[in-house]
């Protein structure tokens, strides 16, 4: 059986690109958004949008989480210093219980794109944000686009290094580890400690035995 060859990084970018080099040979001026934390039962959903110049574009970006930590560590100020925008939103756990999670993303979008004043704006899935310029929603846009892959690196930096913080005000619930999301260790600290005002309590009613 013929082993499929690697991709160089040379190929990766070009990959990666495709979409923005068509909108950049058309004089657009492109950012990606992304989010990271819909899932975990504890702490914020955190979006980011993250705008590089064509001749300012770090290597080896990549989905966020087809990477190492290390690697999105090490990546992280390299994109910031590259861009020309880079914003972050945080919402909270208690308005993702009042509005719910999908609202609070489009929410988290919409905030953190409001100052781009760019032409057009690659969303990884999410359609019908009120946005400052032009749109295009790509479905697993994380791992089509460098735009968005450099916005769901930021984001996912970001949301982690918080989590870390929340693990020294709560370490009973391996927050540094789990970074909320709901594990064996996660659920276990829950039911023995009880929430904190981090948790998402519409994501954890049935864990703790509680009605709608």
């Amino acid at each position: 059986m013929e082993r499929k060859k690697r991709e160089t990084p040379a190929e990766k970018l070009e990959r990666l690109t495709a979409i923005e080099r068509g909108l950049w040979a058309g004089g657009r001026v492109i950012a990606g958004i992304d989010e990271v934390g819909r899932g975990p039962l504890a702490g914020p959903v955190v979006t980011a949008c993250v705008c590089i110049p064509q001749d300012r574009l770090v290597p080896g970006v990549d989905d966020s989480k087809k990477l190492s930590e290390k690697r999105r560590e090490a990546l992280y100020p390299l994109l910031l210093e590259a861009a020309d925008y880079a914003e972050t939103c945080f919402i909270e756990p208690d308005v993702i219980d009042e509005i719910n999670i999908l609202q609070a993303t489009r929410r988290a979008m919409e905030t953190c794109a409001a100052g781009f004043r760019g032409d057009i704006i690659l969303i990884d899935a999410v359609e019908g944000l009120h946005l400052p310029c032009a749109a295009q929603a790509l479905i697993h846009g994380d791992a089509l686009s460098y735009m968005i892959g450099a916005a769901s690196i930021v984001a996912k930096v970001t949301r982690d290094r918080y989590m870390v913080e929340l693990d020294a005000k709560y370490p009973m619930y391996g927050f540094a580890r789990n970074k909320g999301y709901g594990t064996a260790e996660h659920i276990a600290a829950l039911k023995k400690y009880g929430p904190c005002p981090e948790h998402r309590r519409s994501f954890i009613r049935g864990i703790l035995g509680e009605q709608p």
